[in-house]
C-alpha cells in the first residue's frame, strides 16, 4: 500500500513514475520539488571497445579525412551538419534535437594522454582517473562522492549491470543492478536467510540513525516500485527505447531516478565498438551500434522529463581509432576521441576543444588524431560544477584540473 511516509519526505513528494500511480499524484510530486531538495545527478556512459570518434562526429570540412578513408568515410551529403565543419553520423539523428536545443555539447580530440593501445589498460585508466598508474585502488566516480553532501541512500551510486565496475569501486557505497525486476528488497523465500537474498539487510543493522531511516524509506519506495509491476513500466511520451541491453539499462535507470530513491551518480556501458574489419559507413557495424546508442540516450533524456534539468550525461571511450582505414575496411586502435555532454545545465550547441587537424604532420605518432583535451578536464568540470565537489586533486590525483581551465561546458 502507498503510505504517507513514502509520499511525504523533506517537504516534497516522492512518487514512483509508473502507470500504477494516478497522473494527478505524479504532477503534484514533481511540482512539489523545490531547489533545496533537488538532486544534481551525473550519469556516465562508457563506450567499450574504442569508438571511432572520427566517424561519429565527422570533420567533414577536413579534406584529409576523406583522403584517408576512401571506403568508410561518411559522405558530406549524408553528414548531419553541426557548424559547417563538424557533423554527426546520420545514425545519430536522435541526438540532433538536443543539439538544436543547446542541451548537447561535444568535445573533440579528447581522451587519455596515456599512449597505451591496450583495451584493458586504457579502460582501467579511464575508470580509475589516473592514466599510466595501475596501482590506483578505486574509481574516480566513487571518489567524487567523498565531499558531496546529500541524504544517504543505498542507491546514491548505481551501476547498471551484473557487477560493480572499476569506476565505482571504492569507500563510498555503490550497488550494481542488472534488473530492477529481480532486485531484492526482502527475502523471496522465508525459509532462506535474508542475508543471502536481500540487499536491504546490508543496511538493516546500521547504527547510523540517518542512514537507517533513509534506507528504510528508500526500500519502502523500492517495494512500491516492485508492487507496481516494474516489468510494465511505461516510459514518458516519446521515449521509445530500442531493444537491447543498453536501452534496457537506461530505461531502468530512468525508472530508478523517477522513483526518487536517491540516485546521484550512475554508470552504464555499451560495447561493440572495436571495428577492425568492415566497419561500414552510413550502413554497417558502426551505423548499427550508433543507432542503438543514440536512440537509447535520446529516449533516456526524454523519459527523465523535468528531472533532466538536474542531470548531466557524459560519454567516454578508452581511445579512438586510427585516422586512416586499414586494409580490411576497418580501423585499428588509435588515440584521441570524442565525448558527448548532455543535460539541462549544459552549454550545448557547440563543439569544444582545439581541433589539431588531420594532415600527416599533425597526427599523433603519424597515425592518430592528436589529443588536445584531457578527459579529466571534462570530467573535472562535471564533478566541480554539477556535483559541487571542489576537491578535484583528490578525485583526479596528479592532474591539475583548475576551474580556470574548464571548457565552459556547464552554464
Amino acid at each position: 500500500m502507498i503510505t504517507r511516509r513514502i509520499f511525504v519526505r523533506n517537504s516534497a513528494l516522492a512518487v514512483i513514475g509508473t502507470t500504477a500511480v494516478p497522473n494527478f499524484l505524479r504532477r503534484a510530486a514533481f511540482g512539489a520539488v523545490t531547489p533545496a531538495t533537488r538532486t544534481q545527478r551525473l550519469v556516465v556512459i562508457f563506450q567499450r571497445g574504442a569508438a571511432d570518434g572520427l566517424n561519429i562526429v565527422v570533420p567533414h570540412g577536413e579534406a584529409a579525412y576523406y583522403a584517408m578513408r576512401p571506403s568508410i568515410n561518411i559522405p558530406r551529403n549524408a553528414v548531419l551538419d553541426l557548424d559547417g565543419f563538424f557533423g554527426l553520423h546520420p545514425s545519430l539523428s536522435a541526438l540532433q534535437p538536443m543539439w538544436n536545443q543547446r542541451q548537447l555539447a561535444i568535445v573533440h580530440a579528447a581522451g587519455s594522454p596515456d599512449p597505451t593501445r591496450s583495451h584493458f589498460d586504457a579502460q582501467d585508466f579511464m575508470e580509475s582517473g589516473t592514466p599510466g598508474v595501475k596501482a590506483t585502488d578505486d574509481g574516480w566516480l566513487n571518489r567524487c562522492l567523498h565531499d558531496v553532501t546529500l541524504r544517504e541512500s543505498p542507491f546514491r551510486a548505481v551501476a547498471m549491470g551484473t557487477a560493480l565496475p572499476r569506476i565505482l569501486v571504492g569507500s563510498e557505497p555503490a550497488v550494481a543492478i542488472n534488473n530492477v525486476n529481480d532486485f531484492g528488497v526482502g527475502p523471496r523465500n522465508p525459509q532462506v536467510s535474508p542475508l543471502e537474498t536481500s540487499f536491504e539487510t546490508m543496511y538493516a543493522g546500521s547504527v547510523d540513525a540517518v542512514l537507517h531511516g533513509s534506507a528504510a524509506e528508500t526500500f519502502d519506495a523500492v517495494k512500491m516500485l516492485k508492487s507496481a509491476n516494474p516489468a510494465q513500466y511505461s516510459p514518458g511520451p516519446g521515449a521509445n527505447y530500442p531493444r537491447g541491453r543498453f536501452g534496457d539499462s537506461l530505461k531502468q535507470l530512468a525508472q530508478l531516478i523517477k522513483a526518487n530513491v536517491g540516485v546521484q551518480v550512475a554508470f552504464a556501458d555499451i560495447g561493440g565498438w572495436d571495428h577492425h574489419v568492415n566497419e561500414g559507413s552510413t550502413e554497417g557495424q558502426i551505423a548499427n551500434v550508433l543507432r542503438e546508442f543514440s536512440q537509447s540516450l535520446a529516449s533516456f533524456w526524454i523519459d527523465l522529463g523535468d528531472l533532466g534539468e538536474d542531470t548531466v550525461i557524459v560519454t567516454m571511450s578508452e581511445f579512438g581509432r586510427t585516422a586512416r582505414e586499414n586494409g580490411n575496411r576497418g580501423t585499428d586502435h588509435g588515440h584521441a576521441n570524442v565525448m558527448f555532454v548532455l543535460g539541462g545545465p549544459v552549454a550545448g550547441g557547440k563543439v569544444y576543444g582545439r581541433w589539431p587537424g588531420l594532415d600527416a604532420a599533425q597526427l599523433y605518432e603519424g597515425r592518430d588524431l592528436a589529443l588536445t583535451t584531457d578527459f579529466r578536464l571534462v570530467l573535472g568540470e562535471m564533478v566541480y560544477r554539477q556535483l559541487g565537489n571542489h576537491q578535484l586533486s583528490q578525485v583526479f590525483p596528479g592532474f591539475d584540473a583548475q576551474p580556470t581551465k574548464f571548457l565552459g561546458l556547464i552554464a
